[in-house]
């Protein structure tokens, strides 16, 4: 059975990890272009 508070640390896991699914995207377009991920180009 799940409670209430085991529903919110899921909820909260799955945002997590869909931040980081999206900023992973993002630096690895960013590789793949050239680009500037952040700000300027570091390399």
């Amino acid at each position: 059975m799940m409670t209430g508070k085991r529903w919110i640390i899921l909820v909260v896991v799955i945002i997590c990890g869909f931040i980081l699914g999206r900023l992973a995207f993002r630096a690895f377009l960013n590789l793949l272009m050239g680009g500037t991920l952040f700000g300027g180009n570091f390399l």
